[in-house]
């Protein structure tokens, strides 16, 4: 009997089911952080400084793009929307997991949007997972509300391959809104840890939110951190959490009153809220404004600015040269042996480092020759 046969008197019969649904849903999938076609800079430009926040975040992925094309033209947009940049507050937030830092944004962020009218972006941080670099970015789901409001901006970006969960290119991400007419920038990080000082570095306030109740309130929490921070804030102060919260809140004040002075001469304020009933949320805004009074009438705010401008400078050294080492093509197969010598034992990491460094600088010497 031949196939054919055994073909045509099978007693199986397969049915044809229904379609399978797509594997991403397509909603989400045209508002993914898609470049699409390529426009000439000067539309991006045009774009971004009208306040178009399709352009503006077609821009930042332009920037978070590590396509050396991408790179060349995100940086011609990135000077040109330079010099309308610079006259946002930033405001850093950050607080460990489970804070309720999601929730203080979005409700901080209405207070800002409709209660003062300004236009505010966020741009939330998403942690990535070290295996595999893949982002949740699940940010704009847990803040639905802000999400539809027309005065606000949202936009997660992966920490990948960043110092301590910042996303690399926030610097840039943060001139982007202040040129398309954004007045309050929040940056939201991953959680306690490298990356607050990154944050630091780049915003003009700094907001720590703290919980009561979850033991000895000064336990785990470091010291560089609480003297980093302008405000601590004691998140979900109600219902039977009230009295633990404000208990909370008078411990963390008086042991701010042992740190040294700043370097701003600011006294760090420390506050309650709930995000749940709205308490303390105009009592944080207000903190921020006496901030902001006192630090630019001592000139501090101007310097703090200069040293931020100075630190992006420093920064993109850093990564320049990482790329450059990174995308040669001579290093790449270096790298691969000295890796081989290493795990081997052959050589010592600290050795393969001054042979490749050596070999780096002596290949960049004969190609300008």
């Amino acid at each position: 009997m031949t196939n054919k046969d055994q073909h045509h008197k099978t007693a199986l019969k397969i049915q044809n089911g229904i379609d399978q649904p797509a594997s991403i849903n397509p909603r989400f999938a045209k508002k993914g952080h898609k470049i699409g076609k390529l426009e000439n800079a000067q539309w991006y430009i045009k774009k971004v400084l009208e306040g178009d926040r399709s352009a503006l975040s077609k821009s930042i992925t332009l920037v978070e793009s590590s396509l050396p094309a991408h790179r060349v033209l995100a940086q011609e947009i990135i000077e040109a929307c330079l010099p309308h940049s610079g006259h946002s507050v930033r405001i850093g937030i950050t607080g460990v997991p489970g804070v309720g830092k999601s929730t203080f944004i979005e409700v901080f962020g209405r207070y800002i949007t409709q209660q003062l009218q300004k236009k505010l972006a966020v741009l939330a941080i998403d942690p990535s997972s070290q295996r595999t670099k893949g982002s949740i970015l699940g940010d704009k789901t847990r803040m639905e509300k802000l999400t539809n409001d027309d005065l606000a901006f949202i936009r997660p970006s992966p920490s990948a391959g960043s110092l301590g969960g910042v996303a690399q290119k926030t610097r840039e991400s943060i001139i982007l809104c202040e040129a398309a007419g954004y007045e309050i920038i929040l940056v939201e990080t991953v959680g306690v840890g490298q990356s607050e000082t990154v944050v630091h570095s780049m915003v003009d306030f700094f907001l720590l939110l703290m919980l009561a109740g979850a033991g000895d309130e000064l336990q785990g929490i470091k010291r560089g951190i609480m003297e980093m921070a302008d405000a601590l804030l004691i998140n979900k102060a109600d219902g039977n959490n009230k009295q633990k919260a404000e208990l909370a809140r008078r411990e963390y004040a008086n042991a701010l009153h042992l740190f040294p002075p700043t370097e701003s001469g600011w006294v760090p304020r420390t506050q309650t809220c709930s995000a749940q009933t709205g308490d303390g949320i105009q009592e944080v805004y207000e903190i921020i404004a006496d901030y902001l009074k006192e630090t630019k009438s001592s000139g501090y705010f101007n310097q703090k600015r200069k040293e931020q401008y100075l630190e992006v400078l420093h920064q993109n050294i850093r990564l320049r040269l990482l790329q450059n080492f990174q995308e040669d093509s001579k290093m790449k197969q270096s790298l691969i042996e000295m890796e081989g010598q290493i795990i081997d034992q052959e050589i010592s990491a600290y050795k393969a480092v001054d042979l490749l460094l050596k070999t780096y600088f002596k290949n960049i010497s004969v190609e300008k020759g």
